[in-house]
């Protein structure tokens, strides 16, 4: 068995744990991050999902090494592609223009930027990370985690970590309950936590929000590029769940926040959304005419949103059953876009649909990683609510304000069909921090969440999920450990000593992270 030490050990490399890695290594600390795939990044690159992000985010609302991150997808197309004179000229380029975000780009954009920013740690030695390594057991003795053990995915071997500290940055929460620390999954009973959107009954642990395969996809008119029928598409093609206006394969989809019943688009040029715009990567026209044979986007829609089954604390084989579902699902979305789909001309189908399996690194052309909207969630010191942040719960128009506060997020609550058959809850929150208590477990000491395992609820991780928010996390994570480590102290002796908060929060301030909101949010 190899075995490795390090001060902190960040298991998970996802925009958190990539977050968290830059943080400590900053600090001066030696580092090792491992990740389950060939890319850091996680929702950003083997997720393939474009920022989701708050209309303020050019001015302000993020850290100072996120802003970093922007900028440099930015440069990095200015630098190495053709692009047209006008848009070389936008100070805001965005390279898909598309409606989900002011910076929609391609995967391996953001893989490459991650790796820039990360280069002088590794270059030094400081930072090492270990590509497609997933955690199998954890040693613990008492409240602390001694070491890890990881299996490397090619080979099978298993190496031993040991460190200080060790952050949980993976998808879903996966070293909780290897290491028998407390946490939560799902929906909590409105008995437990008084939110207002909270399920009436029992709590339904097994209740989550339903996860995606992505994949990327552009469009070569007059070719076929028809993939093989998946084999569930029949299946899938008759699919309609109960609270789903029609067919789960339809133009026909639910406006999140009303509920209603919305009719989509494939392009823009009709009345209708356009669903091929939401998450377009790469807009070809901002681009010299035929370098990109077409514009390409990334398939994140409703209709391969995956609800049938969880992925989190259920046997390995209903895990990797539920998987390869997922998966059928985003295969028999892109055959029927291709074969059966009806079009305005009153035709059907769009043969010139092709998967781009380059885009996302894989041989299937779906995501390297599925999407997790919900992770576990540890039982923290302090657990934030729907009534710190929802906008119906707050009249006089702003969030609770956290002393503790480590960093600061806005987006709505949004929740996505779940496991549990229930529908989109989607409402309102205000511009919100993120409190340190949120990321201290009521009772081990050098564990730490670095991404959307802290303390929220099944409501408020609608909301707390997000790339910056979750980059601010990680990033946070990452400097307590090294403070701690710095003052030899533990992180709930940092939050409930004064003095060592207020310390704590200027490191962070000197390092370009935003513990409030401006007074004034000019729209």
């Amino acid at each position: 068995m190899h075995k490795h030490s390090a001060d902190i050990i960040i298991i998970g490399g996802g925009t958190g744990g990539s977050a968290a890695a830059l943080a400590a290594a900053k600090s001066g600390k030696t580092v090792i991050l491992t990740e389950e795939t060939d890319w850091i990044g996680g929702q950003l690159t083997s997720q393939a999902v474009p920022p989701d992000e708050h209309p303020w985010i050019e001015k302000f609302g993020c850290t100072r090494a996120y802003r970093q991150f922007r900028n440099g997808v930015r440069d990095y197309y200015r630098r190495h592609f053709p692009l047209t004179a006008e848009a070389r000229s936008q100070i805001y380029l965005n390279p898909g223009n598309g409606g989900v975000s002011r910076l929609c780009h391609e995967p391996r954009a953001a893989v490459a930027v991650l790796q820039d920013m990360l280069a002088p740690y590794i270059h030094s030695g400081r930072l090492q990370i270990l590509y497609r390594h997933r955690i199998k057991s954890a040693l613990v003795e008492g409240d602390n985690i001694r070491k890890v053990i990881m299996t490397n995915l090619i080979t099978g071997e298993l190496v031993e970590l040991s460190a200080a500290y060790f952050l949980d940055a993976t998808e879903c929460g996966d070293v909780l309950p290897l290491a028998g620390a407390e946490y939560v999954t799902g929906a909590e009973a409105f008995s437990e936590t008084g939110e207002p959107h909270a399920v009436a009954g029992e709590a339904l642990p097994q209740d989550m929000q339903g996860f995606t395969y992505c994949f990327a996809m552009d469009y070569i008119e007059g070719e076929d590029h028809t993939i093989e029928r998946p084999e569930r598409y029949d299946f899938w093609r008759q699919y309609k769940a109960d609270f789903w206006p029609d067919r789960l394969l339809s133009w026909t989809g639910v406006r999140p926040h009303t509920l209603e019943a919305v009719d989509y688009e494939l392009f823009e040029g009709t009345e209708r959304y356009s669903l091929f715009y939401y998450r377009r990567i790469i807009d070809s026209t901002n681009f010299e005419k035929g370098f990109y044979p077409g514009s390409i986007t990334l398939v994140n829609w409703p209709q391969n949103d995956y609800w049938l089954g969880s992925v989190i604390d259920v046997s390995e084989q209903e895990r990797e059953r539920n998987l390869w579902d997922a998966k059928q699902l985003s295969l028999s979305l892109l055959y029927w876009l291709q074969t059966e789909a009806p079009r305005p001309d009153r035709g059907h189908g769009y043969p010139g649909l092709r998967l781009r399996k380059d885009i996302v690194g894989t041989d299937d052309g779906l995501a390297m990683y599925p999407y997790i909207r919900e992770s576990r969630r540890i039982k923290a010191e302090f657990t934030v609510l729907e009534q710190h942040v929802s906008a119906a719960c707050r009249p006089e128009g702003r969030a609770v304000q956290f002393d503790d506060s480590v960093g600061i997020g806005c987006y709505r609550i949004d929740l996505h069909p779940s496991t549990g058959n229930r529908h989109y809850i989607d409402i309102s929150s205000l511009p919100f921090q993120i409190p340190l208590g949120s990321l201290i477990p009521v009772r081990m000491n050098n564990l730490l969440p670095a991404c959307k395992n802290l303390g929220v609820t099944h409501i408020t991780n609608g909301c707390y999920r997000l790339h910056p928010v979750e980059w601010n996390i990680g990033e946070a994570a990452g400097f307590l450990a090294s403070y701690c480590l710095d003052r030899k102290l533990i992180p709930r002796d940092v939050r409930n000593t004064e003095s060592e908060l207020r310390k704590f929060q200027q490191n962070l301030v000197n390092h370009g992270i935003e513990l409030t909101w401006p007074t004034i949010h000019p729209v």
